[in-house]
């Protein structure tokens, strides 16, 4: 299963967007097999937190000069955030930067594939819980919902996906989405 998620990623072209006016940051996209399904770690952020408090997120934070690169900050915040070691990260493949609307933030994610189970530790300052989520939920077409929203640019689609009570938006769910039509078109294509 894994060489399968690779290839399908390894199609897919990046899109990078260069801005000296943004803090770049990176997260990573914590993704697992469980009984035969493919799912996606999400965590929801603390009130604690100086951005998105209480907002769905995947593990992730600013670059810090002491990283050598992005990949190693999205890992680095993994292990200070929930405790997953990046030892046990097999990357799969780096996503489309994505900018915040609500921060001044431009964010390079990273998927990568984490043994289940896995022992985590939340840190409580930055983080109030953890959930998984499958993949097969987020394909429900009941389980999203899009809408177009004006800014200072003009309009853009924005995206919400619910889940047992969640709602995912913003920059995880522009995130998520390319995820999800990645693994749609690529299994669209199959049949």
């Amino acid at each position: 299963m894994e060489y399968k998620l690779t290839e399908i990623f390894k199609q897919r072209a990046k899109k990078e967007i260069y801005s000296s006016a943004r803090i770049e940051s990176a997260v990573l996209v914590p993704v697992f097999y469980k009984e035969g399904e493919l799912y996606i770690l999400f965590t929801k952020r603390s009130f604690k937190v100086m951005h998105h408090r209480g907002q769905v997120s995947f593990p992730g934070g600013a670059f810090s000069e002491a990283d050598s690169s992005l990949q190693e900050t999205a890992l680095r915040e993994s292990w200070e955030e929930i405790g997953l070691n990046p030892d046990d990260v097999r990357l799969i493949a780096e996503l489309d930067d994505t900018l915040t609307t609500t921060s001044n933030y431009i964010i390079k994610p990273f998927l990568g594939l984490i043994p289940y189970p896995y022992d985590f530790t939340i840190n409580p300052n930055e983080i109030a819980e953890i959930f998984e989520v499958p993949v097969s939920a987020m394909v429900n077409k009941a389980n999203f919902k899009q809408e177009s929203q004006g800014n200072e640019d003009g309009m853009e689609d924005v995206y919400f996906y619910k889940y047992k009570g969640k709602i995912i938006w913003g920059a995880t769910a522009n995130i998520l989405k390319q995820i999800l039509d990645t693994i749609e078109s690529f299994y669209g294509s199959q049949e």
